[in-house]
């Protein structure tokens, strides 16, 4: 199951697929609002540590649905657009961050998620203490190594197809602007 590093690697492939501008005005606020985006769905494990001491109680519920992404990514986008400290992201972009997170553990884990809630609702089941959390979401992901490697390499490819494609809507302007003149 990816982890924080993975999921937040899954959240810049997002970002860096559907944002083509780099309007932001701090690299370090966007990184982190992406970071925050891309890992929300988790809260229920922080909401199940605090509530009942197992970070499973209520984890793979709501927080893991195409309501919530909706919900919570019209949220940040309407306090992102209050707020100038946190970049001015879309409603759209909010929930395609958000709802990657959804879908990462979709294809990526074996244990349901429950995306269309409230219809249906799927609950991880076990207990997962304090140390047991944060022990996995440090160190026991070589699966999310991989992810950041393959998103690293997927970005690199990305910015080297819309780089040449700048490069050749410029040479069909300046023919363009030849052929006028």
């Amino acid at each position: 199951m990816p982890f924080p590093l993975g999921h937040t690697a899954i959240g810049l492939a997002a970002f860096e697929t559907a944002h083509k501008s780099n309007s932001c005005s701090s690299r370090l606020y966007l990184f982190a609002t992406i970071t925050v985006l891309a890992n929300l769905p988790d809260v229920d494990i922080l909401f199940g540590l605090l509530v009942s001491g197992n970070g499973s109680a209520f984890h793979r519920g709501p927080t893991h649905s195409l309501l919530f992404a909706v919900v919570a990514g019209y949220l940040v986008s309407w306090v992102s657009r209050r707020w100038h400290r946190l970049p001015n992201m879309s409603f759209g972009l909010c929930t395609v961050l958000i709802f990657s997170h959804v879908v990462a553990d979709l294809f990526l884990t074996t244990a349901p998620v429950s995306i269309f809630w409230p219809l249906e609702v799927h609950w991880t089941v076990g207990h997962s203490s304090w140390s047991d959390v944060l022990g996995m979401a440090i160190f026991q992901s070589l699966q999310d190594v991989v992810i950041a490697a393959v998103v690293a390499l997927y970005l690199i490819v990305l910015r080297q197809v819309r780089r040449g494609a700048c490069i050749y809507e410029a040479i069909i302007f300046a023919f363009a602007k030849r052929r006028i003149d």
